[in-house]
Parts: structure tokens; C-alpha cells; sequence
């Protein structure tokens, strides 16, 4: 049993105070801030800018007098049909309070501008 008493001795004489222990996580702490502007500078690089939102580039199809084609929306965003006919009537009519006409064009296809109410 005296064993067991000298190695606990030993253990707790190596222990780092307090004091050593902040100065370690202090250096530490300082290496996490002064390498992460680097990655976000890098992120930022890559990042291309865009035309603008595809609200932006909606509203703008719509502002059209002759109106928008739904196939020409969904060319334009890259979305389904069902998702461009749900962001007309929710986003764009409902939440934005612009309503939207919804009317057949010339050859029979379905067309959509905004309203002049």
C-alpha cells in the first residue's frame, strides 16, 4: 500500500497549475483566431457574385407586357413547374401582395404577368 501513495504523491506534484494551464489554452485560443480570417478569405474568393435573386429576375419576366411563359420561368431559375406556379401564388401573391394574372396566350400555352389592380 505504500506504493499507491507515492505514485499518488507523484501525480499530483506534475499536475500544471492554473496559471500554466490558462497560458496553454490562451496560445491555443490565439492560433484558432489568427488562422480562420485566413479560410474565410478563401471562402470569399470562390464565392462568384450573382445577377441578382431569382425573386429579382421573376418579378422582372413578369414586368414584361405581353407576360412570361411558365417554360420560360422554369428556364430561368432552373426550378420545376410546380415549384415557379407555388412561388407566384405564395411568395409573390400572397406574401409580397403583387397579384399576378394568370391568362392563355396566342398558342395556347399558359401565360402569367402582373396585374395592374
Amino acid at each position: 500500500m505504500t506504493t499507491s501513495k507515492t505514485k499518488t504523491k507523484k501525480a499530483t506534484a506534475t499536475t500544471p497549475t492554473k496559471a500554466r494551464v490558462a497560458r496553454q489554452s490562451a496560445k491555443a485560443a490565439l492560433l484558432k483566431v489568427e488562422s480562420s480570417p485566413k479560410a474565410t478569405s478563401v471562402k470569399k474568393l470562390t464565392t462568384a457574385p450573382s445577377g441578382g435573386t431569382k425573386t429579382e429576375k421573376i418579378l422582372d419576366l413578369l414586368k414584361r407586357p405581353g407576360g412570361v411563359t411558365l417554360q420560360e420561368l422554369v428556364k430561368a431559375t432552373g426550378w420545376q413547374a410546380h415549384s415557379v406556379r407555388g412561388f407566384l401564388s405564395g411568395t409573390i401573391g400572397k406574401k409580397m401582395g403583387t397579384p399576378v394574372e394568370s391568362f392563355k396566350g396566342a398558342k395556347g400555352d399558359r401565360n402569367y404577368r402582373l396585374s395592374v389592380k
